[in-house]
């Protein structure tokens, strides 16, 4: 995570209700997301059956069957072969985005969105994509389309991200009371709490976007720290700093350190504000 950690960070999410997968990785991580085993069939390790076979296809996303027939249903005015054409570009679009093409999955399914606007799964991939294309408008509609479709708020910290990016801290604000009321895994919420502190500091209101942070305990030692708490560890340091007290700021960069050593540029956070701290031990407020 870089020093301007409030600007939107576009790395690590994971198609979630597509993929199944039930877990939620942070939109913010620095990490490039790792490509989805159940989403990717490689052709390429399949020896040719003979020595003049043609160049091996691209690896193709193996799509669950329901979000097939999803897509298939939602053409069901076009002919069979433009149903299947919806078909082919979603897969693109998902082995696109599982190796980083971001805007190539965005453009490979946005006819699909504007057929099937109704399928989650095609809501989920448009959203995403755009998101982490940086195209903040379009991410913003189809990941509230996403939750107003499946309830789910598990990409709704990525709604307030781009809501921040788009200089509307009312809207931030409005989702991350959504966010809070649908009592969400631990992870959504801190990321949550993370955007909403940004958007804070952004306006110039550094001690509420602490106080936000350390009145949910994010401040908290902890003695095996999940990546949410070295996450909220750092974002706090950076407020500390940012508000002029050194010390804690120290502290905190210090905790993200050990507990995650190379995590983010924190060497280089310390190395600015003199090393790491003598004792680990001092409050974090």
């Amino acid at each position: 995570m870089p020093k301007s950690w409030g600007s939107v960070a576009k790395k690590g999410a994971k198609l979630i209700s597509v993929s199944g997968q039930g877990s939620f990785e942070d939109h913010r991580s620095i990490r490039a997301p790792e490509p989805a085993d159940l989403w990717v069939r490689d052709e390429r390790s399949k020896a040719p059956d003979a020595p003049t076979a043609p160049t091996p296809k691209r690896p193709q996303a193996d799509l669950p069957g329901d979000l097939i027939a999803a897509v298939r249903t939602a053409g069901a005015a076009l002919t069979n072969r433009g149903r299947e054409r919806l078909v082919t570009l979603t897969a693109e679009a998902v082995e696109a985005y599982n190796r980083g093409r971001y805007e190539e999955a965005s453009r490979r399914i946005s006819p699909v969105a504007e057929i099937a606007p109704r399928v989650v799964g095609i809501r989920e991939i448009a959203g995403l994509s755009n998101y982490r294309a940086g195209s903040w408008r379009a991410a913003a509609a189809h990941l509230r389309a996403h939750y107003d479709l499946s309830g789910d708020a598990s990409h709704l910290p990525a709604v307030m991200d781009c809501e921040r990016a788009l200089k509307h801290p009312r809207t931030v604000r409005k989702f991350y009371e959504i966010v809070r009321a649908a009592s969400p895994p631990p992870e959504v919420l801190s990321e949550a709490r993370i955007v909403m502190a940004a958007s804070m500091a952004e306006r110039g209101d550094l001690p509420a976007a602490i106080a936000l942070l350390i009145d949910a305990g994010a401040g908290k030692r902890v003695r095996n720290p999940a990546d949410r708490h070295v996450r909220q560890w750092y974002v706090l340091a950076d407020l500390y700093e940012r508000s002029g007290d050194v010390p804690r700021a120290r502290d905190m960069f210090t905790r993200v350190a050990t507990a995650d050593p190379g995590a983010f540029d924190v060497d280089e956070r310390l190395d600015e504000l003199g090393g790491r701290a003598r004792s680990s031990h001092s409050k974090a407020r």
